[in-house]
């Protein structure tokens, strides 16, 4: 099927058979972390073909897309299998959406906020070594803009300053591997607004470790820039332990 006009622009069908793809891996990516089909249950095309009343080359590709994330498996004789959570790419940020939109949400998060404490203080103390004056001088002014935000509960915009200032500083520390990080942490932190796991007015220590950390890059202590950035992990994952208290969830105590 030709999916395209004759100068290479998508038409119409194509735009369309996109949206419904996108919107059909949404559905059965959500359904999968939520656990609403059981690990080892067997999932058929003709069956997805009727439930979403979608063609077959669209589940064949959420399906590609699904197995590529580990989500399912296609085994001989058997077919398309749910696999279990520990089979999963769970550092692909989708299966992080996914997850936090299930009920699985504070252990997503408890799993985000272990990993962001391990390893946010150490790029923010790499940082102090190879992060460039400019760049510096702007995290400065993006940690005050963070504190104005949060002070006037402007929530919106304290969001996307604080995906700023976290993907900076990962990046600052000049290694690949944490600065691939920044996407987990966006939607970690997307995730926590969007569910209501964030206070509407941050608090005040959280908003001074963000300018503690700016100004220690930019006076090239690393020491200090990895003890406040401690500090702001501290803070995130003392709320997220109330929220699991709260939620009577294993290991929140």
């Amino acid at each position: 099927m030709n999916q395209s006009s004759p100068g290479g622009a998508p038409t119409q069908q194509s735009l369309a058979e996109a949206g419904l793809h996108a919107q059909v891996l949404d559905h059965l990516g959500t359904a999968i972390c939520n656990g609403d089909m059981a690990v080892g249950f067997v999932l058929s095309i003709e069956d997805l073909v009727d439930r979403y009343q979608v063609s077959r080359s669209v589940i064949r590709e959420v399906l590609r897309v699904l197995a590529s994330m580990g989500l399912i498996e296609t085994r001989r004789r058997v077919g398309i299998m749910i696999q279990p959570a520990g089979a999963w790419s769970v550092f692909d940020p989708q299966v992080i959406r996914w997850r936090l939109a299930s009920k699985g949400r504070m252990a997503q998060m408890r799993s985000i906020t272990e990993l962001r404490t391990a390893i946010e203080p150490h790029a923010a103390w790499l940082a102090a070594e190879r992060i460039d004056g400019d760049e510096a001088s702007e995290l400065v002014g993006l940690a005050a803009k963070m504190w104005a935000a949060g002070k006037a509960g402007d929530e919106a915009r304290f969001l996307s300053l604080d995906i700023d200032f976290h993907r900076r500083v990962l990046v600052a520390s000049g290694n690949e591997m944490f600065a691939k990080l920044q996407l987990i942490v966006a939607e970690v932190l997307a995730g926590r607004h969007h569910y209501h796991l964030m206070p509407h007015y941050p608090h005040e220590q959280a908003l001074q470790l963000h300018i503690d950390v700016a100004q220690a890059l930019q006076r090239g202590d690393g020491e200090r820039a990895r003890e406040a950035m401690v500090g702001i992990m501290e803070q995130g994952f003392a709320e997220m332990r109330s929220m699991w208290e709260r939620a009577a969830e294993p290991g929140g105590a």
